[in-house]
Order: structure tokens, then C-alpha cells, then sequence
């Protein structure tokens, strides 16, 4: 059985990686902070601003690496030059979590996967870093994920929501921002798909529909009942600003290329079982 571990996998997204993916692999996943899974034994305890990645490698001996891991920006880029390394020596992959910010300099159309990468942000350049010397290795080697805003029934995105109506704030929209999503449950779909297919390379995994970042959260609002939600709206420019990414050369099947309609059903779905 393929050996998998998912470093960072005690956050939103890698612990949703790790209920994928665990009934069918041998998964294991890091923690630092999340004292819940001590006791786990496919579990380990990971600081990757205090320790060396190699020892949890050697422990593990994973066939596939995936990278959810947050933290300060220079530890991520010394991290994952010890995981490229390492995937340079043994049999092994790297699934490297990235992000639509590597093309949030650039506003007037959507971004594919092949498209020229530029931020303004300094997460962006974080990750375009971080994809560039990924990219040095072997195309066989790694999968770069880019990912657009993540949703889902509890995403962190969703309690920052609650949050702001708890202590009747508003919460900022952008009307003039065009975006595409995704949610924690085809996003997992997704990722196992690619797993499962040996696939390689570049993927952008959104939704394939686009839609105002201040209507999806009027929608997400009236779906969940929010009717205590105030919106502030945000011009930042007086153009239509784009910060969606989209398939054009990695496209996956048709069932597992989601909608707004459907992160707006995976924000929701049934409440009454929270």
C-alpha cells in the first residue's frame, strides 16, 4: 500500500486530505500544535522551525509527500528545500499546496496553468518561490496544486464569518473582484483523483465558474441563514478585478470539476448534523 504523509495535516485543509485518503493508504500526517492527535499513532509531532524534516522521513519512508504546512515564510522555503532533496534521492513525490496569490498581480483575466506567475503580495512570492524551486526537479517528481479560496461546512473562512457577527462587524466584500473557489470536500475528491491516476504537473483546482467575490457571499449568507450579516463593500479599483485560477491544460473529469453552487452546497449541507 502507497505510503503517504501530509505534513501539516492537524490544519483545515490537510486533516480533510488525511479523512480522503486514509481508508485507502497507508497515511500518515504531522502535527505541531493540535494536541488531539498524540495519541494517533499515524500521527507525529512536527515543529519545522525547530527540527529536520529527515527524521520524520526516515520514520515514515512515504512514497508521496504532500505539503500543507503554514508557519513563518523563511522555515517554509527551508523546508522545502530539505523535501526536494529528499525527493531527489529516494523513490518519492511531492504534492506542494499552492496558491492563486502566485497571480494577484495580474487583474484582467482569470489565470491557467501555464500563465507567466507575478504577485504584489508577499504570500504570493512566498509561493511562486517556493513553486520555482519545486519545478527544478524532474516533472515526475511533483504536483503543484494551485488553489483558489477554500470553503467548506467548517472552514476557518466560515468561523471568521461567525466570528464578525458575534461581535456585529461587517464583513468586507469586494464587488468588483471576480474569483472561482473550491471547498474542502471536492478539493479532496480532486487531489485523491490525481493520486490514484499517477498524474503530474501543474493543476489549478477551482471551481470552473467565476462569480463576484460579494455575491458568492450574499448566496453563502442566504443559505446559511446569516440574515444578522452586514456587508461592507470595497472598491479598490473601478475595473473588474480578476483572482481566479482555471484548468486549460490538466483538466480532470467532468464530475470532479465543481461549480459555485456547488462550494455553496458544501458550505452548508446539513446543518442540523454540526
Amino acid at each position: 500500500m502507497k505510503r503517504i504523509l501530509i505534513l501539516g495535516a492537524s490544519g483545515f485543509i490537510g486533516n480533510a486530505l488525511y479523512k480522503e485518503l486514509s481508508p485507502y493508504f497507508a497515511t500518515y500526517g504531522t502535527y505541531y500544535s493540535n494536541k488531539k492527535h498524540k495519541e494517533n499513532q499515524q500521527f507525529y509531532h512536527f515543529d519545522h522551525t525547530q527540527e529536520d524534516v529527515h527524521e520524520v522521513l526516515k520514520k515514515v519512508k512515504p512514497k508521496l509527500i504532500i505539503s500543507a504546512v503554514r508557519g513563518p515564510f523563511e522555515d517554509q522555503i527551508d523546508l522545502h528545500q530539505q523535501l526536494i532533496e529528499h525527493v531527489k534521492l529516494y523513490n518519492c513525490r511531492l504534492l506542494f499546496l499552492s496558491s492563486s496569490n502566485v497571480f494577484d498581480a495580474f487583474h484582467n483575466y482569470p489565470s491557467y496553468e501555464f500563465d507567466k506567475t507575478l504577485s504584489e503580495s508577499v504570500y504570493g512570492r512566498l509561493k511562486i518561490k517556493i513553486e520555482n524551486d519545486i519545478m527544478r526537479l524532474a516533472p515526475s517528481k511533483y504536483v503543484i496544486a494551485r488553489l483558489p479560496m477554500v470553503y467548506g461546512l467548517h472552514a476557518p473562512r466560515i468561523k471568521e464569518i461567525e466570528a464578525l457577527m458575534d461581535e456585529k462587524l461587517p464583513l468586507e466584500v469586494f464587488p468588483n473582484t471576480i474569483v472561482n473557489l473550491i471547498s474542502d470536500r471536492k478539493l479532496t475528491q480532486q487531489i485523491h483523483y490525481i493520486i490514484n491516476q499517477k498524474l503530474t504537473g501543474i493543476f489549478h483546482l477551482g471551481t470552473t465558474d467565476l462569480i463576484t467575490h460579494y455575491d458568492f457571499h450574499k448566496r453563502l449568507a442566504a443559505k446559511r441563514g446569516w440574515d444578522q450579516l452586514v456587508f461592507k463593500q470595497v472598491f479598490t479599483t473601478n475595473d473588474m478585478r480578476y483572482i481566479a485560477v482555471l484548468p486549460k491544460e490538466n483538466k480532470l473529469p467532468a464530475h470532479l470539476l465543481p461549480t459555485c453552487e456547488d462550494v455553496l452546497e458544501d458550505s452548508f449541507a446539513s446543518m442540523t448534523d454540526c
